[in-house]
C-alpha cells in the first residue's frame, strides 16, 4: 500500500509547480508592460504640456521683453474722435414674401401647353399653362344658342302681349287671355336670364382653361407635365408663384425695447431696418419698418414686426435667415473710440490714455451705444486724445509705451549701446546723457538705475566690467 501511494503523492506537487510557474511569469510580464505604457503616456503628456506652455508664453515674453528690461511696452493706439452714433436694436429675422400662391387648375381637362420657364420672373396675368379649351368652347356655343332661341321666344311673346293689350281695350279679347300672355312674357324673360347666366358660366370656364399668374413674382419648379389630366381644384398645384418685390422680413423685438420703437413711430418717423447675412459681415438690403403685430407673445416676451425691402437685387430669398438692425435713433456728435480700447474692469470700464511723455494713464469711462468697430463714450474722454487699442493687458497706470513706428531708445536696448552693455563707466556716461532729455517716469527710472550703478559716487568702478 505504501509503495503504491508514494508515486501519486510525489507527482501531485510536480504538476502544480509546472502549471503555476508559467502563469506567474505571464502576470509579471503583463505588469511590466502596463508600467511601461503608463510611464510612456505620462512622458508624452509631459512633453505636450511643456511645448504648449512654451508656445503660450512666447508671445507674452516677446511682447514684454522691453518691459522686463525696464523699457517701454510696444502698443497699438487709436484716436478719440466724434461721430453720429445710431441707436440700434438687433434682432433675428426670417424673409417672408407678401404673397406666395399655389396655382391650381379650376376646370378639368388635359394640359396642352406650359408657357413658363422654371425660375422665370412673370407679371400678374401672364399665361402659365393652358388646358384643352375645346369642350368649354362647345359648351359656350351651346349656351349662346339657347340664349338666342329664348330671346327670340321672348320677343314674340312681348309682341303678342302688346296686341292683346290693344284688343283688351277694344273688348276683342278677354282679360284672362291678356293675363296668360303676361305670364308667358315673364316666363320667357326668366329663361333668357338663366340662359345669360349659362353663357357667362361657360365663358368663365373657357377662361379658366388659360391658367395665368395671379401676382408678379418668381415661378418655382413645375409640378405637372404636358398631357396630364388636371382636375378642378386638385391638391397638386401646377406651380408656385412667389412675390419677390417688395420683400418683407419678420422679426421679433423684446418688450423692454418696445418703448424706443413706439416713441419714434408716434412721432411719425420711419425707422430704418438693415438686413445682414448670417455672419453679420455683408449688408444685404436696407428698408423700413412697415408694421407691428397687435399683441405681445407672452411665451417669449417679444413683439413681431415686419420690415419691407424693395429687393431690387433679388438677394432676399423666401425663408432665408437674416440679422436685422433696427435703427431707432441717431445720437449726434458723440465721442467715439475703437471698441478694442475699452477694457472691462471689476467695477467699471476703463481705457489707457497715452500722455505726451509716452506714458499711459488709466481712466474710467462710461460707454454708450456701439456702432460697428467703434463705441460711444459718454464720460471720461475728450476728442483728440490717444488711447491704447492693443497691448493694454501688459500695462499699468504710469507705464511707458512704445508707439507704432518708433524704435526703442538706446537706453532700453541690449548690447554695447544700451544700459546693459559695456563697462560701468560707459553705462553711467550713456545714462547721464539720456537723463538730460528724459521726463516723467522715464527720468525717474533712469535716475534709479544711475544710482544703483553707483554712478557719480565712490561706489563707481571706472573701467570695470559689469
Amino acid at each position: 500500500m505504501d509503495n503504491g501511494m508514494t508515486p501519486d503523492v510525489l507527482e501531485t506537487p510536480t504538476v502544480d509547480r509546472e502549471s503555476t510557474a508559467p502563469s506567474q511569469h505571464q502576470q509579471a510580464t503583463r505588469r511590466r508592460r502596463i508600467l511601461w505604457l503608463v510611464g510612456l503616456a505620462v512622458l508624452v503628456i509631459g512633453v505636450i504640456w511643456l511645448i504648449h506652455h512654451r508656445l503660450a508664453s512666447q508671445p507674452a515674453r516677446m511682447g514684454g521683453r522691453f518691459a522686463a528690461m525696464g523699457g517701454p511696452m510696444p502698443v497699438s493706439v487709436g484716436k478719440v474722435t466724434t461721430a453720429d452714433v445710431p441707436v440700434v436694436i438687433d434682432a433675428l429675422g426670417t424673409v417672408t414674401p407678401l404673397a406666395t400662391v399655389a396655382v391650381r387648375p379650376q376646370v378639368t381637362g388635359v394640359l396642352v401647353k406650359i408657357a413658363f420657364q422654371e425660375g422665370q420672373l412673370v407679371k400678374a396675368g401672364d399665361l402659365l399653362a393652358e388646358i384643352d379649351p375645346r369642350p368649354y368652347q362647345a359648351a359656350l356655343d351651346s349656351a349662346q344658342g339657347q340664349l338666342e332661341k329664348d330671346q327670340a321666344t321672348l320677343a314674340g311673346a312681348r309682341i303678342d302681349l302688346a296686341r292683346y293689350k290693344r284688343e283688351l281695350q277694344e273688348d276683342a279679347v278677354s282679360a284672362q287671355t291678356y293675363t296668360d300672355e303676361t305670364a308667358t312674357v315673364h316666363s320667357d324673360e326668366a329663361a333668357v336670364a338663366a340662359d345669360t347666366a349659362s353663357v357667362e358660366t361657360a365663358r368663365l370656364n373657357l377662361g379658366f382653361t388659360r391658367i395665368t399668374s395671379p401676382v408678379t413674382g418668381l415661378v418655382g419648379l413645375r409640378q405637372v407635365d404636358l398631357g396630364n389630366l388636371l382636375q378642378a381644384n386638385q391638391s397638386q398645384q401646377v406651380v408656385n408663384v412667389t412675390q419677390m418685390q417688395p420683400m418683407s422680413v419678420l422679426f421679433s423685438v423684446p418688450e423692454n425695447d418696445l418703448s424706443q420703437v413706439l416713441d419714434q413711430i408716434h412721432q411719425g418717423k420711419k425707422l430704418t431696418a438693415e438686413a445682414w447675412d448670417r455672419s453679420m459681415t455683408h449688408l444685404i438690403a436696407t428698408g423700413t419698418l412697415a408694421s407691428l403685430d397687435n399683441e405681445i407673445n407672452t411665451s417669449t416676451g417679444t413683439l413681431n414686426m415686419r420690415a419691407l425691402f424693395d429687393n431690387r437685387t433679388m438677394q432676399l430669398y423666401p425663408d432665408e435667415f437674416v440679422n436685422i438692425k433696427l435703427v431707432v435713433n441717431t445720437l449726434p456728435n458723440q465721442v467715439v473710440v475703437p471698441g478694442a480700447a475699452v477694457q472691462n474692469g471689476p467695477s467699471s470700464n476703463f481705457v489707457y490714455v497715452v500722455n505726451s511723455d509716452h506714458t499711459v494713464s488709466m481712466r474710467t469711462v462710461v460707454t454708450g451705444p456701439t456702432d460697428g468697430a467703434n463705441i460711444a463714450v459718454t464720460k471720461g474722454l475728450t476728442p483728440g486724445e490717444t488711447v491704447v487699442t492693443d497691448g493694454a493687458d501688459q500695462l499699468r497706470d504710469g507705464a511707458e509705451v512704445l508707439l507704432p513706428g518708433e524704435k526703442p531708445a538706446g537706453g532700453f536696448a541690449n548690447g554695447a549701446g544700451g544700459t546693459h552693455g559695456g563697462s560701468t563707466s560707459q553705462r553711467c556716461a550713456r545714462i547721464s546723457g539720456m537723463m538730460k532729455s528724459a521726463t516723467g517716469s522715464r527720468a525717474e527710472h533712469l535716475a534709479k538705475f544711475y544710482s544703483r550703478l553707483g554712478c557719480g559716487g565712490s561706489g563707481q568702478k571706472a573701467g570695470a566690467a559689469d
